[in-house]
């Protein structure tokens, strides 16, 4: 079957395709009074004109725009009665020898009669003449009433159940819904069953006359904004057999229809999605485990960016500044572009230009006549790979040969001083797969001669780039480099997060005309159809501002990345390790003691080369020493008739292990392990002591009280008499119950918890607060920092487990947990919880993802502790029982 010549990309964008008839053709030229042959071929029948389609590939199409017909009308020729004439005052011929080139407009007054083979023009005429008088309207007013034709012709249509795959599938939903692709809307019906998900065009134009996904197969159902409006759906599904990703991207009359559509899509058994929280993903990028390509696509969707939508393409960011070059270094921080500040800014002497017509604009000002995405900026880009998009959007011609990629240079130098030109880059930049395939002229398209005589063929590479895959790849391994890494952040403030808009933006230099703003007017408001469309053709041509995705500071990246940390695409690359679920997470305990009258609240292993004695303090006031060994209880002593809340250790420069306790009754309770015996206590606050914490390095303890203080103290080293005054250090105020600490590795910070959710950042040098924010609105359980200092775990009674930024002071995860988390510990570079139920859940948090879930008490755990080695981990609950597990063959 020969492939079809027409496509929806010849008409205007937008256009909608009706249907085709068998016809013949023949033209008459008024001008010279010519009659021509009948020609076979194909009628086109459009919202906006008719296009015949030679069946001789070699000739031309011509298309009839109905604006510029002056008559049309049922007539008799040569004994034929079925023939429709179309007189019009000037034609278009494209794809002549079937090469995609500039149309031809041929300005001349023509006949064109078209005999029918089986279709009656009676029938198809009056339709004809609709949109013949629609054609004369202003463009808004052709637009409302060419819709209400194709809702008209819609209504009385309903879905072919033929095609069915089943006949026992259940209907759950029929609807009108437009099929979307970059400049093409082709209408159809979505028809959606307990089972597949179907979509039928009306016409016969599709590569499949019904459309078909299976329920099982789809992977991810995304809400989008599709000319300006709420009335989007994207749907990715896996198709089979070949295990390729497919997209369908479609739109809707309402909010409430695609919403409709979307929550009954959800609701089918059949469905299950890849469901990765925003915060995980996130996380994943933190820690080097996603690359930066992978993450800026994510946010782009995120942001209601997709590659089905010109309007709202993927925006990447320009990385490099130096092309021009022999060689590039990566390394030399210079070759980077400067990621704190907008296009617009980074040249000094343009932006006080703009910054001078700025002040003297009245009010909504802007810094930024032009946006950085927009449908003409993505296909300047694109031209090369995507020809007919660009001849579709400038009604059948290129951009003047100067005015086009000609050069990565060139470009680089103008987005730097033009004035009106603030471009980013789109995706295809960094996609290594593509192979710069988009900078090859790989079609031989005559674009034509720029001023100096030059053709126009391949885009002009830097001197350090030695073809167009190299160019591609140089350039992400420039995204993926530490430098980006380190500063990608700021980028991401600027256009997807809290610079974008406001106060910030201002002070950021990053403002644009106000109607490319989200939300800046709804075009539901507005009655006159000719106004509104006024505002959209302004607001589709300037270009849109992504929708907002984060409101405070993004957080930075961790870890350095890998050049070689790439994936093919966002979502399919990111999956879970496969041993995650598969192989479970096991503890085999060594022995149990029983021996607590009341919850076990803290443990400690000794702080000596041994590593078989451990401790346990309780509600019940006793401290307990044990011996793994031989499985025995070694010590019990009663060191207040009130709970103790916490344990440490460390050793004095006589080699004495020293325990300190916190205790209710207010004091620090030091204890020798080597003799036995309590050698003071330290009434150190003026309510209960609720936790400890130690500073080996600077030789000091920190206790939080119940009194809403911290208090540092210097360690004991001397047999005297322990003296408040002469131990103290420095005191930390807070506004809440201090319920738990946690100090970085390098000591460094210190951070605290309050009961009433807050958590405080302290810098251990100057004792000053780095910053303060509320990570829950309950009483903080536990908190503690990675092995790195770079992010603040903590967990509290609302059953949640918060991640956050050292250096933003953001949340960077969030996760509900099924139980209450109560304890944290680090295995490796597990996170280990124990929770109300008994359980510890294992966590992974470089991929931010749950591992295992291990039941081990009778009750809440209270007490977690992990050995230096990581092979011992202690557990401690509401049950009384102090456990001992051997965790080697995890």
């Amino acid at each position: 079957m020969e492939k079809e010549r027409f496509t929806m990309l010849l008409l205007e964008p937008g256009e909608i395709f009706f249907e085709d008839y068998s016809v013949q053709m023949k033209m008459l030229d008024t001008s010279a009074s010519e009659e021509r042959n009948w020609i076979d071929g194909r009628l086109k029948l459009c919202s906006k004109s008719l296009t015949f389609v030679n069946k001789d590939i070699n000739q031309p199409l011509i298309k009839i725009q109905l604006k510029e017909a002056t008559a049309i009308d049922h007539c008799n020729i040569m004994e034929r009665n079925n023939v429709l004439s179309v007189q019009c005052k000037q034609y278009v011929e494209m794809m002549e020898k079937n090469i995609l080139a500039p149309y031809k407009f041929v300005h001349q007054q023509a006949k064109f009669y078209f005999y029918f083979n089986y279709a009656k023009v009676e029938d198809c005429l009056p339709q004809i003449l609709q949109l013949l008088r629609a054609a004369t309207l202003p463009t808004a007013e052709q637009n409302a009433m060419i819709m209400a034709i194709v809702h008209s012709r819609q209504a009385r249509v309903s879905f072919d159940t033929s095609w069915l795959e089943d006949l026992y599938e259940q209907v759950v939903l029929e609807t009108q819904a437009n099929k979307v692709l970059p400049l093409v809307i082709n209408p159809g019906r979505i028809l959606l069953t307990n089972s597949r998900i179907y979509f039928q065009p009306y016409n016969n134009l599709d590569q499949h006359p019904v459309l078909k996904i299976q329920l099982k197969d789809v992977k991810n159902v995304i809400k989008r904004r599709f000319l300006l409006r709420q009335v989007g759906l994207e749907i990715k599904w896996l198709r089979q057999p070949e295990n390729k990703i497919e997209h369908l991207f479609i739109s809707l009359k309402s909010q409430s229809d695609r919403d409709e559509l979307y929550t009954k899509l959800l609701n089918q058994p059949a469905i299950s999605l890849e469901r990765i929280p925003q915060d995980q993903m996130t996380m994943r990028w933190q820690n080097g485990s996603l690359s930066n390509y992978d993450y800026l696509l994510y946010i782009n969707s995120l942001a209601d960016r997709t590659f089905h939508d010109l309007t709202q393409y993927p925006v990447m960011p320009w990385v490099i500044q130096d092309y021009t070059s022999s060689t590039l270094d990566l390394n030399d921080p210079t070759v980077y572009r400067d990621l704190i500040k907008p296009i617009g800014a980074l040249e000094p002497n343009r932006l006080e230009r703009l910054k001078e017509r700025y002040m003297e604009m009245s009010e909504p000002k802007f810094l930024y006549g032009s946006h950085y995405s927009a449908p003409g900026f993505v296909l300047f880009y694109l031209v090369r790979k995507y020809p007919q998009y660009m001849l579709c959007l400038q009604n059948g011609r290129f951009d003047h040969p100067d005015r086009m990629f000609n050069s990565v240079a060139d470009v680089w130098k103008n987005v730097l001083v033009n004035m009106s030109d603030f471009k980013e880059l789109v995706p295809e930049f960094y996609d290594t797969n593509a192979g710069g395939d988009f900078l090859v002229n790989s079609y031989g398209i005559d674009f034509g001669y720029r001023h100096d005589g030059t053709k126009i063929g391949d885009v002009q590479l830097p001197p350090w780039a030695n073809g167009p895959a190299h160019f591609v790849q140089v350039l992400r391994d420039a995204l993926e480099s530490d430098y980006v890494s380190q500063n990608l952040h700021h980028w991401i403030d600027l256009i997807f997060g809290y610079k974008q808009k406001g106060i910030e933006a201002e002070k950021a230099d990053n403002v644009f005309f106000h109607l490319c703003y989200e939300g800046a007017v709804d075009l539901d408001t507005i009655r006159d159809i000719n106004d509104k469309h006024g505002l959209e053709v302004q607001i589709m041509e300037f270009g849109q501002i992504p929708k907002q995705v984060f409101t405070l500071p993004h957080p930075k990246r961790s870890v350095p990345t890998q050049n070689k940390l790439y994936a093919e695409t966002v979502l399919t690359s990111v999956k879970e390790p496969e041993n995650f679920m598969k192989k479970p997470f096991e503890l085999h305990k060594i022995t149990a003691f029983q021996s607590h009258k009341e919850c076990v609240t803290s443990l400690m292993m000794l702080n000596n080369e041994r590593i078989d004695e451990i401790v346990s303090v309780g509600q019940d006031g006793i401290l307990k020493l044990y011996n793994i060994k031989t499985k025995k209880l070694t010590r019990s002593v009663a060191l207040s008739s009130l709970p103790l809340s916490s344990c440490i250790s460390y050793y004095t420069p006589s080699h004495r292990n020293i325990l300190v306790v916190g205790s209710w009754d207010n004091s620090l309770i030091f204890y020798d392990i080597e003799f036995g015996r309590e050698i003071g206590k330290l009434q150190g606050h003026e309510d209960a002591v609720s936790c400890l914490a130690l500073s080996p390095s600077r030789k000091l303890i920190i206790s939080g009280s119940w009194d809403c203080t911290i208090k540092i103290w210097r360690s004991y080293v001397s047999g005297t008499k322990i003296k408040p005054a002469e131990y103290f250090g420095a005191q930390l105020d807070h506004d809440s119950k201090v319920t738990c600490i946690s100090i970085s590795r390098d000591e460094t910070l210190l951070v605290s918890a309050m009961e009433d959710g807050e958590i405080i950042l302290w810098n251990m040098d100057t004792y000053n607060v780095q910053f303060t924010v509320k990570g829950h609105n309950c009483k903080i359980n536990a908190i503690i920092f990675d092995q790195e200092g770079k992010h603040i775990i903590s967990c509290a009674g609302d059953k949640v487990l918060n991640i956050i930024d050292v250096h933003t002071s953001t949340q960077v995860y969030r996760t509900t947990t099924e139980h209450e988390p109560l304890a944290l510990a680090w295995l490796g570079n597990l996170l280990l919880v124990g929770d109300s139920n008994g359980s510890i859940n294992v966590w992974n948090l470089q991929g931010a993802t749950f591992v295992s879930q291990i039941h081990c008490h009778d009750g809440p755990i209270h007490a977690l502790l992990v050995s230096a080695e990581n092979d011992i981990i202690l557990t401690g609950g509401k049950d009384r029982k102090v456990i001992v597990w051997d965790c080697k063959k995890l």
